[in-house]
């Protein structure tokens, strides 16, 4: 990402930017119709409100000055149509600028939601989610009124100066050159404004991203927050960051009242100069009264699209902002990605073996360190070690959630870098320590939108793993709703309903990391009864700190730093007196007590 991360907020560059503007305008391509429509009727609109001027202009000499009233129906006419015309323009106008505005802000949203899936996990673990968010919502949201209400009506604007000075210069270059003398005045207002509201959006823009950083950390760690009695302290900083955030508008809100009071002046000084000349001329018959009312209204058209072009720099100036952010993200390239040519097993056994394999997070930060083991089809292998041993991250390459630097890890004799992502993952399941439920309900957090696991398969597999001693009837109530997180599910019941998750998608390798660590010894044994068939002629590997649990192994592997320092079964590792055995004996000491200081809790 050009050596940055996502969560630097970068100061907001040029208000232009030719190379940003052109990869934007690459979004309306499947929409040129649409944007030679909006244009067209802006071009028309302009065509209409220049027309409806020099309609009054006739209609004031040529009948109510000339005294033929009642011929005046005629205009009168004209000027209504020409008023339903400009109606009529401005509706398509902005209907189609707003549809294109949206269709583009949905074609950008879905291309970095779909960019945002495909990067490896190391991508989420340096960037906060919060950050990530705010270019999928607002930053979009922001391209959005570029599109909808800022290029096209840009074009607008200055088509409608254009037509109104050549009106003017049409009609009387001299009244023309008087009304052009504000310009100057103009313009250097217009300069400051631009100036000062650029650090007022800058300011504003950094102080909002510092309290939606802050508001999110703080209401997803609640429970610390009110565990700790730190609802004061939280508020008061929330105060203090909100406060910067207030200033930093009414800096905005200060200038904005500065320089549209400003244009009106300007624009006032002009016109009360265009009736003291006007006048005068009229008074020796070099002006007509209508030409002076024709003057009165161009002049009044001609300041309105300086005003929106000022409105339209923050615009453009905000979206060029966002559309460099999101540009930044897309243009971070997808570090697991399928090779030209895959391959597959034909038939899947479930052979999974480690040849060599380095892995580091960070450059020569070894996590793995020349680790070989091989497991074979239907074989129970169990992992335990101490806290950064390095077992998870092995599951991690497993999957394939990061590259790793040296060796290769093979299922069924071809290395996994071979395999198509998703079809190497379709053959794995795993259930984790840290469990995420979504919103919805318990079949939705089992079927996870796989419509071709049916209720039946669900049902099943909530019964297998002992979900449904929560439930009085399974059929009526896996469609109960469920919170968000799981709120109302205890930490036990969260790990039982994604155990029927990998149970419904029955993979050929199961994967239990730290599955028990968090479930009661009754939930457990249910758990464990489950497991004996669903195991059987199954690829399994266990990550467990309960070594009650895993007794049972086929095989058992020693993780210490990163390193494998035994392997056998429970009995042979325990002889050998090693590792395995200290963290045995520690582990049963520390059962020992806890059960002591029950049974005394108790008494």
């Amino acid at each position: 990402m050009s050596g940055k991360q996502i969560h630097d907020e970068e100061v907001l560059g040029k208000a232009y930017d030719a190379r940003l503007m052109k990869r934007l305008l690459v979004y309306t391509k499947p929409y040129r119709w649409v944007v030679v429509l909006a244009v067209s009727m802006l071009v028309l609109n302009a065509l209409f409100q220049t027309a409806l001027a020099f309609i009054t202009k006739i209609g004031i000499d040529d009948y109510i000055m000339a005294g033929k009233v009642e011929q005046f129906d005629l205009v009168a006419l004209q000027y209504l149509a020409i008023m339903f015309g400009i109606l009529i323009a401005s509706f398509v106008q902005i209907y189609t600028t707003m549809w294109l505005g949206q269709k583009v802000q949905d074609d950008i949203r879905m291309e970095l939601f779909a960019h945002l899936q495909k990067l490896h996990l190391g991508f989420y673990d340096k960037n906060p989610v919060g950050r990530l968010v705010t270019r999928v919502t607002n930053d979009i949201n922001t391209l959005n009124e570029l599109f909808s209400s800022g290029v096209v009506n840009i074009i607008g604007d200055i088509l409608m100066l254009g037509f109104f000075v050549s009106a003017l210069l049409y009609v009387n270059w001299q009244l023309a050159c008087i009304t052009f003398i504000s310009l100057p005045i103009l313009l250097v207002a217009t300069f400051f404004f631009r100036g000062k509201a650029r650090d007022a959006y800058r300011t504003v823009r950094l102080k909002l991203a510092r309290l939606n950083s802050y508001v999110q950390e703080h209401l997803t760690g609640m429970t610390i927050v009110q565990l700790f009695t730190k609802e004061k302290d939280t508020y008061e900083k929330y105060d203090y960051i909100n406060k910067e955030l207030r200033t930093g508008h009414f800096r905005s809100v200060l200038y904005y009242a500065i320089f549209y009071p400003a244009v009106e002046i300007i624009g006032a000084v002009s016109l009360g100069m265009l009736f003291y000349y006007g006048g005068k001329m009229i008074e020796v018959d070099t002006l007509s009264f209508g030409d002076l009312v024709l003057f009165i209204y161009l002049v009044e058209r001609f300041f309105q699209p300086i005003r929106d072009l000022s409105e339209k720099y923050n615009v453009l100036q905000a979206s060029m902002a966002s559309s460099e952010r999101i540009f930044d993200l897309l243009d971070t390239q997808p570090i697991i990605v399928n090779k030209e040519e895959t391959k597959t097993a034909e038939t899947f056994k479930g052979k999974i073996e480690f040849e060599n394999v380095w892995f580091a997070y960070d450059e020569e930060q070894w996590v793995i360190k020349d680790l070989s083991f091989t497991v074979e089809p239907g074989e129970k292998v169990a992992i335990v070690g101490a806290t950064g041993a390095g077992k998870t991250s092995l599951i991690s390459l497993l999957y394939r959630f990061y590259p790793y630097q040296k060796g290769s890890i093979k299922i069924d004799g071809i290395d996994i870098r071979d395999y198509p992502v998703e079809r190497l993952r379709a053959h794995l399941g795993l259930v984790l320590q840290d469990v995420y439920i979504f919103s919805g309900d318990y079949a939705r957090n089992v079927r996870l939108r796989d419509n071709s696991i049916s209720d039946e398969t669900i049902e099943t597999a909530i019964k297998r793993v002992g979900f449904d001693r929560f439930m009085k009837d399974v059929k009526k109530e896996m469609h109960t709703p469920v919170k968000e997180r799981g709120a109302t599910l205890s930490t036990g019941q969260k790990q039982l309903l994604s155990f029927a998750r990998a149970l419904a998608f029955n993979p050929d390798i199961l994967i239990l990391d730290e599955a028990t660590s968090s479930v009661d010894t009754e939930t457990e044994s249910l758990i464990q009864k489950a497991l004996e068939e669903l195991l059987k002629d199954r690829t399994s590997i266990v990550i467990a700190h309960r070594l009650s649990t895993i007794e049972k192994a086929d095989t058992i592997l020693v993780m210490h730093y990163g390193e494998l320092r035994e392997m056998g079964t429970h009995e042979s590792l325990l002889k050998e007196k090693g590792i395995y055995q200290t963290l045995y004996e520690l582990q049963y000491k520390r059962e020992s007590q806890t059960s002591a200081n029950g049974l005394v809790e108790k008494r």
